[in-house]
């Protein structure tokens, strides 16, 4: 039985608000040309209720890596009973015709015993008396060899039949796994394909733990400390969410990465946990305005500077990810049936 590859379950659905992200483009527009103090809480009070939703996102997250993990411990429980119940079945074929033999020659003694009982019947009492007792106790030893053999059928083919039951379960859930990666594979190429003229610009595109990783570079989308989408940049995802829009079986997590060079402004954005949200909220913007992906299917996230992929190439950390992932409900519901 071929073993289950470890993959991490997709995160909760997340909906950004178009409008929120419109409304920060507004403020960030508006503090920028040193708009009133009003304004400026405004904009506080929306970046605080976007550090709120990273922390239900993270939660979220939390958990269906715990799924993940009950998938896995189920999995490898269902292999570890296949195993035991195949050892049994062998065991008890084994029983069953050391058992099966047995009582063979038990029969043949016990049909010995009773031509000689005929022959010796003229006997004296005594003799027969001795005989019948023997032929008794055959009897009763022929009778037990008979119920054990019964019970040993029973077991068996209880066993037989669980043991179908689990390869069935375990066949399902490889099937589904197959299949899913499958899926992954393929959106993987039709992605890679589509941004094929981008890949010595900083973009890249990696299948891992299950799901797809589009990672940019921010030379290719952003200047240095804002929060505006390049034209070239704007290409690539332009072509990213002609790929995405028909694939309504997604989960997708836009998620900004800063290096960690510190911003001390005053104006918006004043560090870098800000950066990159409001990074990932313009990418979000520009994957549904071209495109007629469902909101409902796509979380803008910031991770910050805490999340480096090269502590020593300040470049390749500062990016943006684009984290597709696969709809898991049907591992769910195989799970859901144990």
């Amino acid at each position: 039985m071929k073993k289950l590859n470890v993959f991490r379950i997709n995160f909760e659905k997340q909906i950004i608000n178009l409008k929120s992200a419109s409304f920060i483009l507004i403020s960030l527009m508006a503090i920028s040309s040193c708009v009133p103090a009003k304004k400026f809480k405004e904009l506080e009070e929306r970046e605080r209720i976007c550090a709120d939703e990273l922390v239900k996102y993270k939660k979220s997250s939390a958990d269906f890596e715990a799924l993940a993990k009950d998938l896995q411990t189920k999995y490898d429980l269902a292999s570890t009973d296949v195993a035991k119940l195949k050892k049994d079945t062998s065991v008890l074929g084994s029983t069953y015709r050391l058992l099966k033999r047995d009582f063979d020659v038990l029969k043949n003694q016990h049909v010995s015993l009773e031509t000689s009982f005929e022959k010796l019947k003229n006997l004296s009492a005594k003799e027969t008396a001795a005989l019948q007792a023997d032929l008794e106790n055959k009897n009763r030893e022929l009778q037990k060899k008979e119920d054990a053999l019964v019970k040993l059928d029973k077991e068996l083919k209880e066993k037989q039949a669980l043991l179908v039951e689990r390869e069935k379960r375990v066949n399902e859930l490889e099937e589904a796994i197959r299949k899913k990666d499958a899926v992954v594979q393929l959106l993987k190429a039709k992605v890679a394909n589509a941004l094929r003229g981008f890949e010595n610009q900083g973009l890249s595109v990696v299948q891992k733990n299950g799901k797809i990783y589009v990672s940019l570079e921010a030379k290719l989308l952003f200047k240095s400390g804002s929060t505006f989408v390049e034209p070239e940049g704007r290409k690539a995802l332009v072509e990213l969410g002609r790929v995405l829009e028909n694939e309504k079986d997604l989960e997708i997590v836009v998620e900004g990465h800063t290096d960690t060079d510190k911003l001390n402004s005053s104006v918006s954005p004043k560090n870098n946990w800000e950066l990159s949200v409001l990074r990932a909220t313009s990418v979000v913007d520009i994957l549904l305005s071209n495109s007629t992906m469902s909101p409902t299917q796509v979380m803008a996230a910031g991770r910050g500077e805490f999340l480096p992929i090269d502590p020593n190439d300040k470049a390749k950390n500062r990016r943006i990810e684009v984290i597709i992932s696969p709809n898991l409900n049907e591992l769910f519901e195989i799970i859901s049936t144990e």
